[in-house]
């Protein structure tokens, strides 16, 4: 039940930065940290990625309570004989979705705070990045296996 310790710790982390960005870049909407390449700034987004789905909360609730049930039900499977690093990565994606799914049902959206200006791409939030880390590790740990280059 380790992994449940490494979600625990991943939604606190999310949590905590979406707190302190809601108490001081929200009364001042952005802090430019380079300017004019990459900026803290407070957003609220009532979508999913790339603001897709905006206003359709209900919807998002339902599909990242289904998806977060499921790779719950698939850590617990997992047997020991199975790579830790799957672990750690279903613990990423579920703590981030975790993170966002928090804030959809106690605010009616996800607080988002980077933002890269230089390339124009949309503000997201330590959740994500967590979803991103998780989703790569198991690209990886499900190449590496395939070619046998891990167990």
């Amino acid at each position: 039940m380790w992994w449940f310790l490494i979600i625990t710790i991943l939604i606190a982390i999310d949590q905590s930065i979406k707190y302190i960005s809601e108490l001081y870049l929200k009364p001042i909407n952005t802090y430019p940290v380079i300017k004019d390449v990459f900026h803290l700034t407070y957003a609220r987004n009532t979508g999913a990625a790339f603001s897709i789905f905006q206003g359709q909360q209900m919807l998002l609730i339902s599909i990242t309570s289904i998806v977060i049930i499921g790779l719950v039900y698939w850590i617990i499977r997992i047997k020991d004989r199975d790579t830790k690093f799957l672990k750690i990565s279903l613990s990423f994606i579920i703590g981030g979705a975790v993170g966002n799914l928090i804030d959809r049902i106690r605010l009616n959206y996800v607080i988002d705070m980077y933002d890269f200006n230089l390339i124009n791409y949309p503000i997201f939030n330590t959740a994500d990045i967590f979803v991103v880390i998780g989703t790569i590790l198991m690209i990886y740990v499900v190449i590496a296996k395939e070619k046998e280059l891990i167990f």
